[in-house]
């Protein structure tokens, strides 16, 4: 599923217009990126958590090679379902 997807089922089940659906797709989507570029947890019930986690730097090895490289210290978005969506995947 992709944003225009989204966009088109929003259009379809809510009866706005389709720029209106985009705005809105749009803005919930900015409104999440904010919240997790500012290090908050983004918590949607019954649908589950994302998360920025920081990961240390550490030695890594390079597959082809076998050297060693240094992997940088970062940020990573995590996430995890809720009980309500792992039932609902499950069932």
């Amino acid at each position: 599923m992709t944003k225009i997807d989204i966009i088109q089922d929003v259009y379809e089940k809510l009866g706005f217009s389709k720029k209106d659906s985009a705005r809105i797709v749009e803005s919930v989507f900015d409104i999440i990126k904010d919240g997790l570029a500012k290090g908050e947890k983004i918590k949607i019930s019954g649908f589950g958590n994302f998360v920025v986690k920081a990961k240390k730097s550490r030695r890594g090895r390079n597959p082809q090679t076998g050297d060693e490289i240094a992997i940088s210290a970062r940020r990573v978005l995590t996430f995890k379902s809720s009980q309500v969506l792992r039932k609902a995947l499950n069932d």
